[in-house]
């Protein structure tokens, strides 16, 4: 293999951060296990990256508008200046260390899908200590020590890269396309908001309509909600929402505000309308911007649920608090990436039912059948990748190698 490789990155001193934007093509290292070095590598596996999905999470770092502090500080625990982006990945297994075997292994040999090399694997993008209180009580997903690629560690918009195996979930070609099976990541993001409260028989109103918002769509229909209220300032994005399965959409206005966090009145009355003046059970907060929150929580019935998912850096004003939400007996759920693996395997046994057309609406709906939505890797541009970043609510990398 060469001694290096192309990836996507961020250098927080070359490129500078708050007057700079995009990711920039370099040649890295290229990983290699080590156990003399690091014993770890002994539970880790290289990777060549067969297609690697683009998360709202590289649009923040792209446009710099979100993880500044994380990016920062962990370089500087690293002592290096460059960062690989990216987190979500389909990939093949080309070298294992040598405790990945004891790991996984499986007695059951009738098992068609295996961890170790040549195996065609996802994985999750929160690199998990395993020690702290919440690890050890089932809740990984909030890990004290965690580590998140292409954030607060190296990521897998490159041609190989070096994953702990514990994190890796094996992928059936037969059941799940790759180019959707590299976006599991995200779409478990919206199993687990879309899990944290029962949906059947509700109304659901789902507040930021990009990629995750419009998975929080067709799950919300795949979980019996009986009324999904689409919400969105693009109207190319809520007509995608439509064909997703949406009863009703409603488009936010830009205009200008007193203050940024301001709830628009318009959309929380059309939401009122469409829920015979009480307002949905269940608002979710997909998008992030302050604004978004506050509808939400306005939208929202006395003794519903509001859950919270979108990031945005900055703080954020909740006017009213106590009527708004105390008085009015909301319940507010945090949610932030997957419960590993228990999402994993809803995600998938969700994809894997033909009979839902969840998979099919990803590839042809979302992903429009990878016309514009899959990029090679190799022939990446800052111009047309930010280019397919507006015109499309999800994009893929496909990376040859």
């Amino acid at each position: 293999m060469a001694d290096t490789i192309k990836a996507l990155t961020i250098d927080v001193e070359k490129d500078g951060w708050d007057k700079s934007r995009g990711f920039v093509m370099r040649d890295v290292p290229m990983p290699v296990l080590d156990e003399k070095k690091n014993p770890e590598d002994a539970l880790s596996v290289i990777l060549k990256i067969r297609y690697a999905g683009v998360c709202g999470s590289d649009r923040g770092l792209w446009y710099r508008s979100a993880w500044k502090d994380m990016v920062h500080e962990s370089l500087a625990r690293e002592k290096k200046t460059t960062r690989i982006n990216g987190h979500e990945f389909v990939g093949e297994i080309m070298e294992v260390g040598s405790m990945v075997e004891r790991l996984y292994h499986d007695p059951d040999e009738n098992n068609p899908v295996k961890i170790e090399k040549g195996s065609l694997v996802s994985g999750d993008s929160h690199v998990t200590c395993g020690r702290c209180y919440q690890c050890r009580i089932g809740e990984e997903h909030v890990c004290l020590n965690e580590a998140i690629l292409g954030i607060s560690i190296d990521g897998i918009f490159a041609e190989y890269m070096k994953i702990p195996a514990k994190n890796l979930w094996a992928v059936d070609q037969s059941r799940i396309r790759p180019e959707v099976a590299s976006i599991l990541d995200p779409f478990g993001n919206a199993v687990h908001a879309a899990t944290s409260v029962d949906m059947r028989g509700q109304r659901v109103a789902i507040f930021g309509c990009g990629a995750i918002g419009l998975f929080s769509v067709l799950l919300a229909r795949n979980f019996g909600a009986a009324k999904v209220i689409a919400v969105d300032v693009n109207p190319a994005n809520l007509a995608m929402a439509k064909e997703l399965g949406a009863h009703e959409t409603v488009q936010i206005q830009k205009k200008k505000k007193a203050h940024e966090w301001e709830a628009d009145d318009e959309a929380l009355v059309r939401v009122r309308e469409l829920t015979y003046g009480k307002g949905v059970d269940i608002a979710m907060e997909m998008a992030g911007p302050a604004s978004s929150l506050n509808n939400c929580i306005a939208s929202t019935r006395r003794g519903g649920h509001v859950i919270v998912f979108g990031i945005k850096d900055g703080d954020v004003t909740v006017p009213d608090f106590s009527r708004m939400v105390v008085v009015r007996g909301l319940t507010l759920h945090g949610i932030i990436g997957r419960r590993i693996f228990a999402t994993w395997q809803i995600a998938q046994r969700v994809l894997s039912d033909k009979t839902n057309g969840v998979q099919d609406k990803i590839w042809n709906v979302i992903l429009k059948k990878g016309k514009g939505t899959v990029l090679d890797f190799a022939d990446f541009t800052p111009e047309s990748f930010e280019k397919a970043m507006a015109e499309h609510p999800k994009i893929v990398f496909r990376i040859k190698g």
